[in-house]
């Protein structure tokens, strides 16, 4: 979902999953911080003023352990809160 021209993107990588919600609570449960937009794009803030490279080494590790894994399929990550 992130552009991949420099130019045409922030400080941001945007990802679309079609069960992103339940995938980004199942992240946040695990402490990697992230936003969700609808339908379906899980959205994460990179910046080297809080976050170096051990940081997002971890973040891509659980990102890619809750999605391949189904660990974001539990009802707990699937109810809808007002805000992610």
């Amino acid at each position: 979902m992130t552009p991949r021209d420099h130019a045409r993107r922030g400080s941001q990588v945007s990802f679309r999953f079609a069960e992103g919600y339940a995938a980004m609570q199942a992240l946040i449960a695990q402490g990697v911080i992230g936003d969700f937009r609808a339908p379906d794009i899980m959205r994460f803030g990179v910046t080297p003023l809080y976050l170096d490279e051990d940081d997002i080494d971890r973040a891509a590790g659980v990102i890619g352990r809750v999605i391949d894994s189904g660990a974001w399929d539990r009802p707990e990550f699937r109810a809808r809160a007002a805000v992610t």
